[in-house]
């Protein structure tokens, strides 16, 4: 579903006369998309290239240009990862680029909504994100916008783990990417047309993730005033010490020839900065993710003190560290369906995985051991009660493991964790809206029902390249005023665009979700599963608050 996405920005070949931006010295030349009176500078460098002395360093914010004139007619090349071609990928990656309406009057500013991809930390790229039809609507309701994104670094390029990395305060480098990208709109938006005071962060699976990381550090109130969350909070991600992850970082190392003989020493960073093929060390992150069969090897790892992932997430809450900012938080109906493997079919499997993914427990083996009978106990073999939910006793050919644990998984990485994170900013005080897309899915394998990133293709509208039923059609444009409206005046419900329910406020006293669906966008109670969710919300430190219970798929 997503790669309809991938088609990207077919309408940037419809050019008139270029539009241009002065950045300090240097004269940005864009590209001016007619069919929708827009304009587009992309491949605007943020940072300086992380390349040679500066890989597997922190960014090093690029605030201006050295030259004259800059040509900003197109995106910059994605962050090495797997699954892209090499010329289309490269480390001198860390780019940026605007989308705004065009004819916007001298010494407007308008708000902004700033996005970060998913990809599991493995993959993304900005440019297959097309936003036209968000900065469209914006105009046509009467609340325009700027579009911002960015690439940032990826894999065990962006995700460096183990004890050598913690020592050099190399650990976390994508997340510090897009802080100075954040930073980077504070120093120059302006010069687009943008409110540096009026920016919206938002982004889906990892990169939702990552923003509600930020969201753990307070000072992110200096570069966003709100947020989207879609299908990803901080609990989701697999919240480590560096130390849990040293054997994925010396098979990576050992996959360099050029710096096996480093592997298991403190001087792999320095060996691993001289290396000159670039794709080479691409290809060695793929290798050392599969020596350990990890679904997730170059996740976020706790950093410490001061550092982007001081602690897992629970404590931080409990400690009342996090910023205080409104916030919209949802996931899909079916988010587990997507990750979990169809080869399970016993439950003594499901119980091995959950005990090997998760250890180790801050509480001992014997608390993982007895969480993991309990979760059995409460998610049983019945496929009535297993997801895609809503399919009765159907089970698409395979074991009925496979909606058990397509269940659990869900829970366990996604929608317990976004009730955790939004009782407890409500419970501060945050205002904060939540929401269940649950619009059925033509055209896909009908096991993963409605699954994670589904409403993606909602929030952009790919309807506008594809088509689609009438209702999806409808919801989508809801979506997008729902996004619009927010970003603009930190409320869903402006009263602009389409006729839309009104989207109650989450509150310890009406805990209630949106629920996203074409034919029936209405109100709900957030109980769904109370039970098994609050269980699993009981026992944070057991979990780590992680993404999976499965070895298969990426977000």
């Amino acid at each position: 579903m997503q790669s309809l996405l991938s088609i990207p920005f077919l309408f940037l070949s419809l050019v008139s006369a270029s539009p241009q931006v002065q950045l300090g010295k240097t004269t940005l030349i864009g590209r001016d998309v007619l069919t929708f009176r827009q304009e587009f500078f992309g491949g605007i460098p943020f940072a300086e290239p992380p390349v040679g002395q500066l890989r597997l360093k922190p960014p090093i914010l690029r605030i201006s240009l050295n030259s004259s004139s800059f040509d900003a007619t197109n995106f910059g090349r994605a962050c090495m990862q797997n699954a892209l071609p090499a010329e289309s990928m490269s480390e001198d990656c860390l780019t940026i680029n605007i989308l705004r309406p065009a004819g916007i009057p001298a010494k407007t500013t308008l708000p902004v909504m700033a996005w970060v991809y998913g990809g599991g930390f493995t993959g993304g790229d900005a440019s297959v994100f097309n936003a036209s039809a968000i900065v469209g609507q914006s105009v046509l309701r009467g609340t325009p916008v700027i579009y911002v994104n960015f690439n940032y670094r990826l894999g065990a390029l962006g995700f460096p783990q183990g004890q050598e990395a913690a020592a050099r305060g190399a650990l976390n480098l994508g997340l510090k990417d897009q802080l100075a990208a954040l930073q980077w709109i504070q120093h120059n938006i302006y010069f687009f047309g943008g409110d540096k005071t009026k920016v919206t962060v938002f982004g889906q699976s990892a990169g939702a993730v990552s923003l509600a990381i930020h969201f753990l550090n307070p000072s992110i109130h200096k570069l966003a005033r709100a947020a989207i969350f879609e299908s990803g909070s901080a609990g989701t991600s697999e919240n480590f010490e560096p130390a849990r992850r040293e054997g994925t970082w010396q098979a990576f190392v050992a996959s360099v020839p050029q710096c096996a003989a480093t592997a298991g020493t403190a001087a792999t960073i320095p060996c691993l900065q001289g290396v000159t093929n670039s794709t080479l060390l691409q290809q060695a992150s793929q290798v050392a993710g599969a020596a350990f069969a990890d679904p997730f090897p170059w996740d976020p790892t706790i950093d410490g003190r001061g550092g982007v992932l001081p602690d897992i997430p629970s404590r931080l809450f409990a400690k009342g560290q996090f910023a205080r900012l409104p916030f919209i938080a949802g996931t899909t109906l079916d988010e587990g369906t997507a990750f979990v493997p169809t080869t399970l079919n016993a439950t003594e499997q499901i119980r091995e995985s959950i005990i090997a993914l998760f250890t180790p427990s801050p509480l001992g083996p014997q608390s993982l051991s007895s969480a993991a009978d309990c979760l059995l106990q409460l998610y049983p073999d019945n496929p009535i009660l297993g997801s895609p939910f809503g399919t009765g006793n159907e089970t698409f050919g395979l074991s009925s493991q496979y909606k058990r644990i397509a269940a659990m998984d869900g829970d366990v990485s996604f929608q317990s964790q976004r009730r955790f994170w939004m009782q407890t900013a409500a419970n501060a005080g945050v205002k904060t809206f939540g929401y269940l897309f649950t619009d059925p899915q033509i055209g896909i394998d009908p096991r993963l029902g409605v699954p994670h990133a589904a409403e993606v293709f909602y929030v952009y509208n790919g309807f506008a390249l594809t088509g689609g039923s009438p209702s999806a059609i409808q919801l989508s444009s809801i979506i997008i005023d729902y996004w619009v409206s927010f970003a603009t005046s930190l409320d869903p419900n402006d009263g602009r665009g389409n006729s839309r329910p009104t989207w109650q406020q989450f509150t310890p006293t009406n805990q209630v979700l949106l629920q996203l669906q074409g034919t029936n966008v209405s109100m709900i109670p957030d109980t769904y599963r109370k039970e098994q969710v609050s269980f699993i919300n009981s026992i944070p430190l057991v979990f780590h608050h992680r993404r999976s219970v499965s070895s298969a798929g990426s977000p």
